[in-house]
């Protein structure tokens, strides 16, 4: 998981950051004045600051922040002047929009604020759809609006052209103020909180901002999106009553809190209208105190109310987000902040410290302990880091107590219900200093931190302690963990004995709670409220203490929004020096005391049961030892793989031989559970290997490859994979598994391995091997890392207009399930979807998706003229069934030789294949961001395979795929299916100068490229496998592309310009396989496209890439015509799959 940032201001309106992979606190050293109030996001903060204007500061990442100008010149033609700017006056506006209906003069467009610049000026777009329009730019048309085309015809008497500017974001890693509007607003802003980014299937892409107003309005910042970090104006939301303070979580939860201490739930927040709808009404968690405070996750809603108490709200989800009823938890808090994950933080009531909540994990929302963050603060000395963390860490009451450590698990233990409640006094630990006993008359000095009163700008200290009293005598004390406190149930009376009352009464100053109790809060609860608290909130304040009151860091507000850790998530933000003393008390306590004599005999009895055990099992079987231990090892040494196959029901693998992968029928083997599927998996692995002689990590050589499960596999390449014209064939190459879990991923002779997982995650190999399920000596003790991806799992609602009641989902006897896969043939029901394997889970609900291909409608709706046929996102006169696709996310946790390359999102990457001999210091790696941009890594090398940094290189739009070649040859294909080459790409020169477009082969769209030492080849989105012919040194760009094959998904070529390829509809021998590995026979200088295909192992495989495989092939003669011809059993193909013309795969 990459580090991210929790930030917080003190009360002297100072900003800082403290890192989930830091322990201490930095400040903001270039914020322009104090702050009152801070949300973050993942990849920026909004600030509040004490002239009630918003600022913003956006996190510098490698990947600039660039917006698209564009606006289109219109023509008409007449007799006289051609084609000119004059214009028929029921015709557009000469300069517009893509409509027509806006003006948009060059000259209008002007820069948002002083935070952007122009990238460069004005040029015209001569790419339509993929084609080279004519060199001006120009499209035709028979009249405005209608279809245009690159091509003038005889009927052509409009035309279009698009110019093009970008202008880019440079305030990024600075504090840059939000621009008002030319119409100011009524009043000035007193809160403020960010979220919404997981509304849209983009994330990151939409963000939503909610600020309030001193006089209780509320208002929404409209247009904020990756590109446009600023967002473009304020709307106001209409409101029941004044709101004080606002919570925005990650999705679509926003919760408010009224002047009067009510609170208020936004419903109808949707992608297309992230704002909502309507308010409603929630009761407060007791009617006599009022809510001053709110904070919302992705499903979890934490309140604070006047006499500080913390409570929780059960039972709130997308589909009810007003809950079902409140929990009181323990503690006294003057806010709190819900961040990602719903990890909790917030500020005490007394200390003013920063509070973090253990224990929160998906199945217990609401945690089990508070924990003090007793991190320093930047510029601190040494000495005041230590009072600082001493300082921070009291109970709420206010008393000083001992030291102690409550783990996760103990709280699970000192969990009971209010009946059986008892109190527990700690006992002082090991090694601290003897206290002496205090005067019960005279009562220690208490620091009091003042309750805040006004919200204005003029801040000042006012404090209910005794005056005469310097904070400075106040005594430190150490950090604590608090524990659930247990409110008793109606009618029922907690007793504790005089005795015991009276030894925890003089040790810690009160009674103090030891179990855990998550109690419904009563509605007529009646509280006694020792002071009352203003409905406004926290503000800065300015402190005149004498010297050494600084050491006590005094926190005014937190958040969390941003901070991605989870109940794993190891943190160094506590102080650990008193964990070991608290666990090795427990673990005494706990221990048995056992003799050495009863330990012996124990051991001895247990020895003799198994042995009788084993000799009895084993007579019925010892004449077949010998004859298994023949079997096996013939078995093994034609084992060529071992596939793991998941599913709900069955737990199984699946066992490749040479014959089987020429069937495409393994044999599957079942097993009882699934930990002893993989503990056979594991061994038989093992097995294979020591018999062929492999082990450890994978040569600089091997070939990877990926099934479309996400398993990982490897297969050390023979120098006689490319010998011609007798290769090894592909059905007795080798593979095992590497643990770890990607979706494609690419690799290069020197040992750079980099894979993409499918929530675009970048990692990089390590040099391990093992990881996920292999063990002990099958795994490396080192370079294995935790891994995780995310996926989305798809179904479809179809439904088939009637013309009684309109689109329902009654369909035809012949249409598919109304609750169906892609294609239709499968039923798939909400509830009766499961995650791909039982290793995913859940992490949310069934949403629609609105980012499918063809586009659709407010609803997400496609239509069509039946089913099957093809799709569109707008209904016509002739559709009469449509569709809607609905996703789900899962999660999949394990452990591999991989390390995350944080923190930009890729979907393809690609690294210079190299020599076998090559001594190259920096090897190219380019990859494409998630959202299209064209990056290039610098620093990478054989030592370090992350890099460093990334450099951007500008495009004129999003692309899709990029491949280098073994000569620094770089070529994309974009979105819309047309094909580029970047010129003058060196070591010099490392991002190049410009992209030259290259033309698509005749009515295909491309989707993947690949690139080798002088040949390069595509797919098209129909499967077809095409060559660029003409490919010179002095024309890098190609003449023209020749088909090679069809039915082809993937191409990956390697240093040697070998082709391999992912197959669909290989003929098997049961029926047809898809995902099949496939190796190009006959590639030579003079044949470079090859002659026929060597099928290998499959289905199911996704990816493969052959870019590390640099080892050239031996050379051998060809044999004369006298001479005899080889045997049969050599030859590379079975009968009947060779290609002569090189245009199917069948």
């Amino acid at each position: 998981m990459p580090a991210s940032l929790l930030w917080a201001v003190d009360v002297h309106g100072r900003v800082y950051s403290l890192s989930s992979a830091g322990q201490q606190w930095e400040l903001g050293r270039d914020a322009p004045m104090e702050f009152k109030r801070v949300t973050a996001a993942q990849q920026c903060c909004w600030s509040l600051g004490c002239d009630s204007s918003i600022y913003l500061n956006v996190f510098a990442s490698d990947l600039p922040v660039r917006y698209k100008e564009e606006t289109y010149e219109n023509q008409r033609w007449n007799p006289v002047d051609g084609f000119s700017e004059r214009l028929l006056p029921s015709d557009r506006w000469q300069w517009s929009d893509v409509t027509g209906l806006q003006q948009q003069p060059l000259h209008s467009f002007q820069l948002p604020s002083s935070s952007w610049e122009w990238e460069g000026d004005w040029y015209v777009d001569e790419n339509f759809e993929g084609e080279p329009t004519e060199k001006e730019g120009w499209t035709y048309s028979i009249d405005f609006p209608s279809t245009y085309t690159k091509d003038k015809k005889w009927n052509s008497c409009v035309r279009r052209r698009r110019w093009i500017r970008y202008r880019r974001y440079k305030a990024m890693d600075t504090w840059a103020k939000i621009p008002s509007q030319p119409m100011s607003l009524p009043d000035p802003f007193s809160d403020i909180s960010c979220g919404g980014w997981e509304i849209s299937e983009e994330p990151g892409d939409r963000l939503s901002l909610w600020v309030v107003s001193l006089q209780g309005k509320v208002w929404f910042r409209e247009g904020i999106c990756h590109h446009n970090p600023e967002g473009s104006s304020w709307e106001e939301v209409p409101l029941p009553g004044e709101v004080v303070q606002i919570s925005c979580g990650p999705g679509d939860l926003v919760w408010a809190v009224l002047w009067e201490g009510k609170l208020i739930v936004r419903e109808g927040i949707t992608r297309d209208c992230p704002r909502g709808l309507s308010w409603a009404v929630v009761e407060c968690p007791s009617p006599e105190v009022g809510a001053i405070h709110v904070s919302v996750g992705n499903g979890v809603v934490w309140a604070v109310t006047k006499d500080n108490k913390v409570w929780f709200r059960r039972g709130v989800n997308s589909h009810n987000p007003c809950g079902s009823g409140w929990i009181s938890m323990v503690g006294e808090m003057i806010m709190i902040s819900v961040g990602l994950h719903d990890q909790v933080w917030a500020i005490g009531c007394e200390d003013r410290a920063v509070y973090f909540r253990q224990g929160v994990t998906s199945s217990e929302l609401s945690g089990k302990t508070w924990r003090a963050i007793s991190a320093p603060r930047d510029g601190e000395r040494s000495h005041s880091s230590a009072s600082s963390q001493q300082s921070a860490g009291r109970f709420f009451s206010g008393d000083v107590q001992a030291q102690s450590v409550v783990s996760d698990a103990d709280s699970d233990v000192e969990k009971g219900s209010a009946d059986g409640a008892i109190f527990t006094t700690p006992e002082p630990s090991l090694g601290s200093p003897t206290e002496p006993p205090s005067n019960p008359a005279v009562d220690a000095p208490k620091a009091r931190i003042p309750k805040v009163t006004s919200d204005s700008f003029i801040s000042e200290l006012v404090s209910d302690r005794d005056q005469g009293k310097p904070l400075k005598d106040v005594p430190s004390v150490t950090p604590a963990v608090l524990e659930e406190e247990v409110i008793p149930a109606d009618g029922e009376e907690i007793q504790l004995c005089a005795e015991e009352a009276l030894l925890s009464t003089e040790s810690r100053g009160g009674p103090q709670w030891s179990n855990v109790d998550l109690e419904e809060a009563q509605t007529g609860a009646v509280l006694d409220l020792a002071e009352t608290c203003s409905l406004s909130s926290v503000t800065t304040f300015t402190l005149t203490l004498e010297d050494g009151a600084e050491e006590h860091p005094m926190w005014a507000w937190v958040s969390g929004e941003g901070c991605s850790v989870d109940s794993s998530s190891q943190l160094n933000w506590f102080s650990s020096s008193a964990n070991t003393t608290s666990v090795t008390q427990s673990v005494q306590s706990m221990s048995l005391s056992i003799s050495p004599a009863q330990t012996a005999a124990w051991r001895r009895q247990i020895f003799e049961q198994l042995s009788e055990r084993s000799r009895r099992e084993m007579d019925d079987f010892k004449h077949y030892e010998q004859a298994i231990e023949q079997y096996l090892h013939a078995f093994i040494n034609e084992v060529t793989i071992l596939v793991p196959v998941l599913n709900d029901s069955k737990h199984t693998f699946a066992i490749y031989t040479d014959e089987r992968t020429k069937q495409r029928w393994p044999i599957r083997v079942a097993a009882a559970t699934e930990l002893e599927m993989y503990d056979w998996l594991a061994l038989l692995s093992v097995s294979c290997c020591e018999s062929r002689g492999i082990q450890g990590p994978p040569s600089k050589q091997a070939i990877w490859s990926i099934t479309c499960k996400g398993d990982i596999f490897v297969s050390e390449p023979s120098p006689a994979l490319e010998a011609v014209p007798y290769p090894t064939p592909c059905d007795q190459m080798f593979w095992r598994q590497v643990g770890g879990h990607l979706r494609m991923g690419e690799c290069n002779s020197a040992g750079i391995v980099w894979g993409i997982g499918y929530d675009h995650t970048a990692w990089v190999y390590t040099g391990g091997y093992g990881g996920g399920f292999f063990q002990g000596l099958a795994s490396s003790t080192d370079n294995i890392y935790t891994q995780t991806d995310v996926k989305s799992v798809y179904i479809y609602e179809n439904q088939r207009w009637n013309p009684v009641s309109g689109y329902t989902s009654r369909g035809l006897p012949t249409d598919r399930y109304m609750w169906s896969n892609a294609s239709g043939l499968r039923e798939c029901t909400k509830t009766g979807t499961r995650p791909p394997s039982p290793h995913w889970t859940w992490i949310s609900d069934w949403a629609v998706d609105y980012s499918v291909s063809g586009g659709t409608d407010r609803e997400g709706w496609q239509y069509a003229a039946d089913f099957p046929a093809s799709f569109h996102g707008y209904k016509t006169m002739k559709d009469f069934v449509r569709r809607r696709r609905w996703a789900r996310k899962c999660k999949l946790t394990t452990t591999g030789p991989w390390q995350e390359i944080p923190p930009i999102p890729l979907i393809d990457v690609t690294v210079l294949p190299c020599g076998a001999q090559s001594s190259v210091d920096t090897i190219p790696l380019w990859a494409i961001s998630s959202k299209g941009d064209v990056l290039c890594r610098l620093g990478v090398s054989a030592k370090t395979p992350a890099g460093s940094s990334w450099l951007h290189v500008g495009t004129d739009q999003p692309f899709k795929s990029i491949s280098i070649g073994a000569a620094g040859q770089v070529w994309a294909i974009a979105r819309d299916g047309s094909a580029f080459h970047r010129g003058s790409v060196s070591p010099q020169n490392p991002a190049g100068d410009c992209w030259y477009h290259i033309p698509s082969p005749a009515k295909q769209k491309l989707k993947q490229v690949s690139v080798g030492r002088t040949s390069i080849c595509t797919v098209d989105e129909n499967g077809n496998l095409w060559y660029r012919q003409g490919v010179t040194p002095s024309y890098p760009q190609g003449s023209s592309w020749d088909h090679v094959s069809n039915n082809v998904r993937k191409v990956s070529m390697g240093p040697l310009d070998q082709i391999w390829i992912i197959a669909d509809k290989v003929q098997g021998s049961q029926s047809l396989s898809c995902g099949t590995v496939c190796h190009r026979l006959g590639v030579q200088p003079v044949d470079p496209k090859g002659q026929q295909w060597d099928y290998g192992i499959g289905g199911g495989w996704d990816h493969i890439t052959v870019r590390g495989n640099a080892m050239e092939p031996p050379r051998i003669g060809l044999l004369s015509q006298k001479d005899t011809a080889p045997p049969t059993s050599s030859s590379p193909l079975p009968i009947g799959i060779a290609e002569p013309n090189g245009t199917a795969v069948c």
